[in-house]
């Protein structure tokens, strides 16, 4: 089992028009989060635009954050590959550079079968002395963790959770009542991080919460109180956001919400479009009610 818990934004990584990292703002808006109260970073996710960065990028992303974090709260790092000797070299380096923990993507062209799955995630865990959270996202994702080759997985020990962006909470049933205690939970920040704490979930990973850490920390401790009826009133409220990121590409959204707030961190990378300006005053007019503008 992991230490990980909470709200841990799934952060962006901005950059210049030559696609350079911009390390001083990463730093500050991961300094920001921290202040908020957030429990853990993670780059490299969705949000973190992971797709479309070359390796220099991706160590740049996750070497900063470590660097910003400097120990106050744990950095999960995105890996995800199409070959086993990518990821775990990914996943060595790493940790290497300080993280705390690897969170676990695949990427596919070719349909895989079971095994090659099952392989993949296996030997990223192997790859590293470090908890391994997998990550699944179904509308994404050519090749999904079915539940049989998750319930498989969560008898390596290093293999601590699983975040499923599903938002179905009946696979989510599915899968604690195949893995029991070898797994635990996390949520992606839609429609059900309330219904997956209800569930025993431990936190939720949230483009969202790089815009509203607050609101999205006072929905965890409502949660964890097992204050369930204000919970989910704060969450209806939150959803609104989502709605718009739904809507949007998702680090555009990120992205062009964070440049509202004074963080110079780019647009998405080509050939992804920047946050149409109707998106850009939608989306401000969802932060202003929100209190985040």
């Amino acid at each position: 089992m992991s230490d990980f818990h909470g709200v841990i934004p799934y952060l962006v990584s901005p950059t210049d028009e030559a696609g350079n990292i911009k390390k001083d703002v990463l730093a500050a808006l991961c300094g920001d989060l921290i202040a908020a109260g957030v429990h853990g970073l993670s780059p490299l996710g969705s949000t973190g635009e992971f797709a479309y960065l070359n390796r220099e990028q991706k160590r740049d992303v996750v070497d900063t954050v470590v660097k910003a974090a400097a120990g106050r709260v744990p950095v999960l790092a995105g890996v995800a590959a199409t070959t086993i000797a990518e990821a775990a070299g990914m996943a060595r380096e790493w940790e290497q550079l300080g993280c705390q923990g690897i969170l676990a993507t695949l990427e596919s062209y070719f349909p895989l079968n079971e095994d090659g799955v099952y392989a993949y995630f296996a030997t990223v865990a192997e790859a590293v002395n470090l908890p391994v959270i997998l990550y699944t996202n179904p509308n994404f994702q050519r090749t999904d963790l079915s539940i049989p080759v998750i319930k498989r997985l969560a008898k390596i020990n290093n293999i601590a959770g699983i975040k499923d962006a599903s938002s179905n909470t009946g696979r989510l049933l599915s899968i604690i009542n195949a893995c029991g205690s070898d797994l635990e939970i996390f949520s992606a920040s839609a429609h059900i991080p309330v219904n997956v704490m209800l569930l025993g979930g431990k936190g939720f990973m949230a483009g969202p919460a790089c815009l509203a850490p607050r609101q999205n920390i006072i929905v965890y401790d409502l949660c964890t109180s097992r204050q369930w009826d204000k919970a989910m009133m704060l969450q209806k409220t939150l959803w609104k956001l989502n709605q718009a990121f739904a809507k949007y590409n998702l680090a555009a959204c990120v992205k062009g919400g964070l440049e509202l707030q004074g963080y110079a961190v780019g647009t998405p990378l080509p050939p992804q479009a920047p946050l149409s300006p109707e998106g850009r005053e939608e989306l401000a007019a969802v932060m202003k009610e929100l209190g985040v503008l």
